[in-house]
């Protein structure tokens, strides 16, 4: 058997984000700060609602590596009781779903003629951001730039989609 494979998503994390939502309580811990500034404890009261049952000390272990993959932030310190509280906060936006089996089929015209706009669109982009150095070989030169690409893009979708009335 034989199954030719067509390349159809492009995903553009570093190997640390992926390892750091490769865990399931961080990809909720993720969903959770979306638009919201929480402190560890209050993270902890939103994933208990979901059945969550670890100790405030695993959630800060996830915390620190969702802050050292640069996927959450310190947003705010606050003095509570004597103590110091952290708030984070995230800048991404996870969408996590499985695409259903029909997908292909059901939106093959839209995605065919949504290529066309786009890679006008595209064109332009590389045209500012296409960068060539020395010492890299060429694939690297594309993948980067084909990465840079798919940030930028991805970035300004989010700018749309967030602050506009498409939901």
């Amino acid at each position: 058997m034989e199954k030719s494979i067509r390349v159809n998503r492009i995903v553009t994390t570093s190997g640390i984000q992926a390892k750091a939502i490769e865990e399931p309580t961080r990809t909720k811990i993720l969903k959770i700060l979306y638009k919201k500034q929480l402190n560890a404890e209050q993270i902890l009261a939103e994933l208990k609602k979901t059945g969550y049952n670890k100790a405030l000390t695993t959630i800060r272990h996830h915390i620190d590596i969702l802050k050292i993959s640069g996927l959450i932030e310190v947003v705010k310190i606050k003095e509570c009781r004597g103590a110091i509280a952290k708030f984070y906060g995230t800048s991404t936006k996870l969408l996590e779903y499985d695409t259903p089996d029909d997908f292909d089929s059901k939106y093959a015209n839209l995605i065919k003629s949504t290529s066309g706009k786009i890679e006008k669109l595209v064109k332009n982009i590389s045209q500012k951001t296409y960068s060539k150095t020395k010492n890299q070989k060429t694939s690297e030169i594309e993948n980067y730039n084909q990465y840079l690409l798919m940030e930028i893009v991805n970035r300004a979708l989010t700018n749309v989609l967030e602050n506009s009335k498409i939901k």
